[in-house]
């Protein structure tokens, strides 16, 4: 096959959706395996996607003004942890990337990460439903319910979680939420999935897609969670810990729950008007 086929070949394998989402794979340079793994099932879904080298956190070193030490002690009540300081950064660094680009979206992917065989499909289906959310996660590592809102696919829908979750395998954003990352979430003051997980202090809305189409593997190797119990501090915490944990659980049920009881009172509206249309049919 010449040069001009294989571009060819190449061409028509990637899924329309790449026009209108930016993707971004966070990969560290010394994870090659994890890399090789990642670009063969992007692409067998068809997802074009540019790499983004992750800031090491075996090179950073403290003080640094992007990371605000006081402030994640108070609220996270441990050490600083150079490997999840680099994993904060590698996500703004997406954000930034996004925005100095002319995309819609962006999909922004960590490497330890697994794909349904319809993971485009739902993609598209986001974009399609994208007045209903500014961040749309596609992962999660907790197991708490995601009430479901709006149908997404014959599978899928949309849904509001009313807890805190974590994890930051996978997720979209539009152009209002990066600028939220690069801009309000710098310096950092919690480990990047609970510094997410507070959109609703800005006024952005978040869902889900319930089920998620992407899992996020539980990786003995990562450095993040095998040096966990270095930095955590037990009873010598701060006090202000839990009152600040307690305060963002209330913020974030108050406004997820007004959201879910809006989207729920305007279904209850909507369904004697179609009730009405079918009896005339």
């Amino acid at each position: 096959m010449n040069m001009r086929a294989t571009a060819a070949a190449i061409v028509s394998a990637v899924h329309p959706i790449s026009l209108r989402i930016n993707t971004y794979l966070i990969n560290l340079d010394r994870a090659e395996l994890r890399r090789f793994r990642m670009e063969r099932l992007l692409a067998e879904s068809g997802i074009a996607f540019e790499r983004v080298a992750a800031v090491d956190g075996a090179g950073i070193a403290l003080p640094r003004r992007d990371f605000d030490g006081q402030s994640y002690l108070r609220r996270h009540g441990r050490r600083p942890n150079p490997f999840e300081i680099g994993c904060y950064l590698s996500h703004v660094e997406c954000a930034r990337r996004f925005l100095a680009s002319e995309g819609e979206f962006a999909l922004i992917l960590e490497d330890d990460l697994d794909f349904d065989d319809d993971f485009a499909e739902v993609l598209a289906a986001a974009v399609e439903h994208s007045g209903s959310w500014d961040v749309l996660r596609l992962s999660t590592v907790n197991s708490g319910r995601k009430h479901r809102v709006e149908p997404l696919t014959a599978s899928r829908s949309l849904a509001i979680a009313l807890t805190r979750e974590k994890g930051s395998g996978a997720y979209l954003i539009n152009r209002k939420a990066a600028g939220w990352i690069a801009d309000a979430l710098v310096p950092m003051r919690l480990p990047y999935d609970l510094a997410l997980d507070l959109e609703f202090d800005e006024g952005l809305q978040a869902c889900f897609v319930d089920p998620v189409p992407v899992s996020q593997r539980a990786d003995a190797h990562s450095q993040i969670q095998a040096g966990l119990s270095t930095y955590r501090l037990g009873r010598r915490r701060p006090w202000s810990v839990l009152p600040y944990r307690a305060a963002a659980e209330v913020r974030r049920f108050a406004a997820r729950f007004s959201r879910l009881a809006g989207w729920r009172m305007r279904g209850w509206k909507d369904a004697p008007a179609a009730a009405g249309s079918l009896s005339k049919r």
